[in-house]
């Protein structure tokens, strides 16, 4: 084969080469926009069957919240005996009962909200627990004590529901 005829093979080449490069490359950009179409339009049908769940399952932590609030705690809940430790057990008993009853709501909210009301539990229970401590001999001095406690810094429960309220405000973001 001569240099003339491999010029001329590589002029009748060259178009269909491009053409084929050229409709490759549309082929292959038409079906990443048809999968993300897809992904979108799955994703759009998946959100209006789970948002309702995930919106309750954040109402359900909000009233969990409310409710181990120390205020409204102390108020709701009051002493059966005259005894100072059975009413901190009994505190600390309301605020574990009611978190294991929610306990399945922390598969539709992120890792970080969920170890946010953990931590506000906790939190909560170490206030009882160091109001328990004191010098009180009453329950009903106890429950004074705990709302004194209050009184002086916001409570880890607002805390943990401000950041509920911010994470379902990103969930319309």
């Amino acid at each position: 084969m001569s240099g003339d005829q491999i010029l001329q093979l590589f002029a009748y080449l060259m178009p269909a080469v491009v053409t084929g490069a050229v409709a490759f490359y549309f082929f292959r950009l038409h079906t990443r926009n048809e999968d993300g179409r897809r992904r979108f339009l799955l994703h759009k049908d998946s959100q209006k069957d789970t948002l309702p769940v995930r919106l309750q399952a954040y109402e359900r932590m909000a009233l969990f919240l409310e409710r181990i609030a120390l205020n409204s705690l102390v108020v709701r809940v009051a002493p059966k005996t005259k005894s100072k430790s059975d009413y901190e057990n009994l505190l600390i008993q309301q605020i574990e009962t009611e978190f294991e009853h929610n306990l399945s709501q922390q598969i539709y909210m992120t890792d970080e909200c969920w170890n946010i009301i953990k931590t506000a539990k906790n939190a909560t229970i170490q206030i009882i627990r160091s109001a328990g401590m004191s010098q009180t001999d009453s329950p009903d001095k106890l429950r004074e004590d705990i709302l004194n406690q209050t009184m002086e810094k916001q409570s880890p429960s607002q805390t943990a529901l401000a950041f509920v309220k911010k994470e379902v405000s990103e969930l319309w973001d």
